[in-house]
């Protein structure tokens, strides 16, 4: 495997923006649900994936993932397994759906879609399995009062950005 000049810039600048992100308020937009905010940290792992494929998507949700773990915050959060698997299956599961779909703009918001359910119920099953969370039935209810707001929070953002590069012809 080899890394292009163009896709290491890629992964440098879309970590750069998941660890901004990550550190401001920025990554928190506040919606109406129990836990006040959704975010958006895994977007720039999308939009890797759309643009350069699961490589570089993959890479993007590395670096998200050691961020969180490195962060912490909640204890299932200090587990690397939770922290970083599955925000490097964002870019590989959101690249290959992106691909599935012949038109780019549908093909974005699918890929927002992937992405995001593939955080969220990747986080949540594995807090149930590792025993962060007590039951099935917990994890479901965050995923439906959490993940659904990401979700439409992903789509809305995703397909913009994958406008825009169709505007500008960057990729």
């Amino acid at each position: 495997m080899k890394i292009t000049v163009r896709q290491l810039t890629i992964i440098g600048i879309l970590g750069a923006i998941s660890l901004l992100l990550g550190s401001t308020p920025l990554g928190f937009i506040p919606v109406p649900t129990p836990a006040g905010s959704a975010t958006i940290m895994h977007i720039p792992v999308i939009i890797g994936a759309i643009m350069e494929g699961p490589v570089v998507g993959g890479f993007v949700g590395l670096i998200f993932g050691l961020f969180s773990f490195l962060r912490g915050g909640a204890a299932l959060f200090s587990d690397p397994v939770i922290a970083i698997l599955p925000r490097i299956l964002i870019g590989i599961f959101s690249a290959y759906s992106y691909k599935m779909v012949k038109n780019r703009i549908g093909g974005a918001g699918i890929a927002a879609i992937v992405g995001t359910l593939t955080n969220t119920v990747g986080v949540l099953s594995l807090a149930v399995v590792k025993k962060y969370l007590p039951n099935w039935e917990t994890a479901l209810t965050i995923a439906i009062t959490h993940g659904l707001a990401e979700v439409v929070l992903a789509v809305l953002i995703t397909v913009a950005i994958a406008k825009g590069l169709d505007r500008a012809r960057l990729d």
